[in-house]
């Protein structure tokens, strides 16, 4: 079933569906007497990619997403636990460690470390399963952040958690009434704050990797369709699905998913 949700979610994304309805125009066009058609399925698909990367619409889409919720302010008293969501990596021996994590990983984990050495004592709770890959997310990440300085002993890990929901109902095990913030992008934060309600947890947000800005002056950089802007539409679209897939399970299953959390050896 997860296998299943990506590759749905992955084909409904802009790119590729729009993609798929250009080809399917220039089927029509091709090899059918349906020119007409298969002309505005063309013309859909060219407007679509147009519109989706163009900086205007794609920072309207995201950026109410995005700022959902004010990035993490310290807070007074103390922090148990700074959670990461994971985002992807590969392995690669021919790269470093930091290039091996995605780009949203990456910062994910940058903030998270910062938090971490505002509260002493505080652990750093990393997540994520191994996505096909030798290694997890959960652990690419703590060899960073070993690599960065944080203590192996401060380091727990979550490494068979593949989505926002394992995540959240993993955490709850063991994090319970103790204060936990949780470290996403801010993309992503509106939908993890209510997947981690749900479990039960009151986590104190730290969006980051903010994408959508307005603070764009140069016309040549704001009025050019560009693969960046194209990346916004797709990650606010991405949340949307999410949002919907969350509602659907909810309504269909009231599965509990308790994990298993080890600490990094």
């Amino acid at each position: 079933m997860f296998e299943l949700k990506k590759l749905i979610g992955a084909l409904i994304m802009p790119l590729p569906a729009l993609l798929i309805i250009g080809f399917l125009g220039l089927f029509l066009v091709m090899f059918t007497r349906k020119r007409g058609l298969g002309c505005i399925f063309t013309f859909i698909s060219l407007m679509g990619i147009f519109l989706f990367s163009f900086q205007p619409i794609s920072t309207s889409l995201l950026k109410p997403t995005e700022r959902a919720y004010k990035a993490f302010i310290p807070v007074d008293g103390t922090i148990d636990y700074v959670m990461v969501l994971g985002n992807g990596h590969i392995v690669d021996n021919d790269i470093p460690p930091t290039s091996e994590l995605s780009r949203n990983g990456l910062m994910r984990l940058a903030e998270g470390i910062r938090i971490l050495r505002l509260y002493p004592g505080a652990k750093l709770i990393l997540s994520g399963y191994a996505g096909g890959t030798s290694v997890s997310n959960a652990r690419m990440m703590a060899n960073v952040a070993v690599s960065l300085g944080v203590s192996k002993s401060d380091i727990i890990l979550l490494e068979n958690a593949q989505d926002t929901w394992d995540e959240a109902h993993q955490a709850t095990g063991f994090v319970g009434e103790k204060r936990l913030v949780l470290v996403t992008s801010a993309s992503h934060m509106e939908r993890a704050m209510a997947e981690f309600k749900s479990a039960g947890l009151e986590p104190i947000p730290a969006p980051t990797n903010y994408l959508a800005s307005d603070n764009i002056e140069q016309a040549w950089d704001k009025f050019t369709p560009q693969a960046k802007y194209l990346e916004q539409s797709e990650r606010y679209w991405h949340e949307q699905l999410g949002r919907w897939w969350s509602s659907l399970r909810n309504t269909l299953t009231n599965q509990q998913n308790t994990g298993t959390a080890t600490t990094l050896e």
